[in-house]
C-alpha cells in the first residue's frame, strides 16, 4: 500500500428517474478529518449520510464540496406549488403602485412567473428517499476520483520522502565514520598547545592532559544519538513501505530526528560533522514539510 496525500479533487454524476445529481469534492491538509459539503436546502436531511460516506473512505484532511440536483421534468411538475400568499401580496402591491402612478391595470397571470420564489418545488419524504441512491452513486464516483488523485499525489510524496531519508542516512553514516576520530584530533591539538605553552613538559604522563582528553571524549561521544537516529530511520522506512494512514507517525519521527540532530550539532565540536548535521537538518525540514501532506 502506498502513501496517500491529503490534497485532491474529484467530481461525479449520476442520473435517475427523479433527477440528475452532480457532486464535486476537494481536500486539503488538516490534522483531523473535517467535512463541509454544501447541500440544497431540501436535502438537509442527507447531511449525516453524506458525512458517513466520506468518513468511511477518508481519514484526514479538510474536505469541501457541493451537491447539485436538477429534477427531471416529471418530478418538477409533480412537486411544483404556487405560493398563493406571495402571489396575493404581490398582486395587491403591484395594483396599488399602478393606481398611484396612474398606470393601466393590465396585470396578467403570466406576469407572476417573473416573481422570484412564486413557484416552489416541494417533494415529500418518499421522493427524497427515492433520490438517495442517485445521490449516493454520484458521491461514490466523486470520492473514487478524489481518492485516485490523492493516491497519485501520495505515490509522488513517497518517492520524495524516501530520497530525503536516504540522503540523511548517508550523512549520518559519514558522521558515524568520523566521530571516533574527534577525540584523537582534540588530543593532538591539545598536545600541540601545551607543548607550545610549556616546552619540556612530559605529556605522556600528564594527568591534567589525560583527564581533559577523557572528559572531552565523554562529552563529544555521539554514539547514543546515532543509534537512536538509525532506529528512527528504520521506523520511517517501515512506515513508507507500509503506506496507508501514516502522516502523524512520520511527523512524530521527524520531530525525534530533529532532536537528535540538534544534540549531535551541540556535542560534535568538529567542523566537518557540524556541516553534515546542518545538511541533515535542512533535508529534514524539507522532509517534515512533505510529511504535512501525508494522510
Amino acid at each position: 500500500m502506498s502513501l496517500t496525500s491529503m490534497t485532491g479533487r474529484g467530481a461525479g454524476a449520476a442520473a435517475g428517474r427523479l433527477a440528475h445529481v452532480e457532486v464535486e469534492l476537494s481536500s486539503v491538509n488538516r490534522k483531523q478529518l473535517d467535512v463541509d459539503v454544501a447541500l440544497p436546502r431540501f436535502l438537509a436531511s442527507y447531511e449525516a449520510r453524506v458525512q458517513a460516506c466520506i468518513r468511511a473512505r477518508l481519514a484526514r484532511g479538510r474536505v469541501t464540496g457541493e451537491i447539485r440536483v436538477v429534477w427531471a421534468e416529471a418530478a418538477q411538475a409533480a412537486g411544483a406549488r404556487v405560493d398563493l400568499g406571495l402571489a396575493r401580496a404581490s398582486v395587491a402591491a403591484l395594483r396599488a403602485a399602478a393606481k398611484q402612478l396612474d398606470l393601466p391595470d393590465d396585470l396578467q397571470a403570466s406576469a407572476l412567473l417573473a416573481l422570484p420564489g412564486l413557484v416552489v418545488l416541494e417533494h415529500g419524504e418518499r421522493d427524497l428517499e427515492a433520490l438517495w441512491p442517485t445521490v449516493a452513486k454520484a458521491l461514490a464516483a466523486a470520492l473514487a476520483r478524489l481518492q485516485a488523485m490523492r493516491n497519485k499525489e501520495g505515490a509522488a510524496l513517497g518517492r520524495d520522502l524516501r530520497a530525503r531519508l536516504r540522503s540523511m542516512r548517508k550523512e549520518a553514516a559519514e558522521i558515524a565514520r568520523r566521530a571516533p576520530g574527534v577525540a584523537e584530533t582534540y588530543r593532538a591539538n591539545l598536545r600541540q598547545r601545551i607543548e607550545a605553552a610549556l616546552p619540556g613538559t612530559d605529556l605522556a604522563v600528564d594527568e591534567r592532559l589525560l583527564k581533559g582528553i577523557a572528559l572531552f571524549a565523554d562529552k563529544a561521544d555521539v554514539t547514543e544519538e546515532l543509534v537512536r537516529l538509525h532506529s528512527h530511520f528504520r521506523q520511517a522506512d517501515d512506515l513508507l513501505k507500509r503506506g496507508g494512514v501514516t502522516g502523524r507517525a512520520l511527523d512524530f519521527l521527524a520531530q525525534e530526528m530533529a532532536r537528535e540532530f540538534n544534540t549531535l550539532g551541540a556535542k560534535a565540536n568538529d567542523a566537518a560533522i557540524v556541516r553534515r548535521v546542518v545538511a541533515c537538518k535542512a533535508e529534514l525540514e524539507r522532509f517534515r514539510e512533505q510529511v504535512q501532506n501525508v494522510e
